[in-house]
């Protein structure tokens, strides 16, 4: 088998050497053991890193993933409590969906105004794709 030394852990992750020493300070990521002077990653640790690099795609903090992956770990959890942490990332996510959505409707507009003359584009406010709250839906 061969051994993971953190540069082929990054390249297999796709990530640079310093975010896999940044995710082990954060706690994140277990410290490999030593093997002479070289440290060796398990290939999980891989999978691990991708795991986390899709859950900030999505949105998730690295606290709110540290709290992820450690629910298999800390006995101390409960199922109340990783109840209420989830319907509030429910919310969080629904929320966003409702700002992607408007989003996507201001952006087809503008688009839109694309198709006629400068003046309907001139006209057109798109930072108001941006706002958050004011109704426009």
């Amino acid at each position: 088998m061969e051994k993971l030394t953190i540069s082929k852990i990054a390249e297999l992750a796709g990530v640079g050497i310093e975010t896999v020493r940044f995710y082990q300070r954060r706690g994140l990521l277990r410290e490999p053991k030593s093997v002479g002077a070289f440290r060796i990653y398990a290939p999980e640790d891989a999978q691990r890193i991708l795991f986390i690099k899709r859950a900030q795609d999505l949105g998730f903090t690295l606290n709110e993933i540290k709290e992820l992956l450690e629910l298999n770990t800390k006995s101390r959890v409960t199922c109340s409590t990783v109840k209420l942490k989830t319907e509030q990332k429910i919310n969080e996510i629904q929320q966003k969906i409702e700002d992607l959505t408007r989003m996507k409707k201001s952006l087809g507009q503008l688009a839109c105004a694309c198709d006629g003359d400068q003046d309907q584009i001139r006209e057109y406010k798109v930072q108001e794709c941006f706002e958050k709250g004011l109704g426009k839906k």
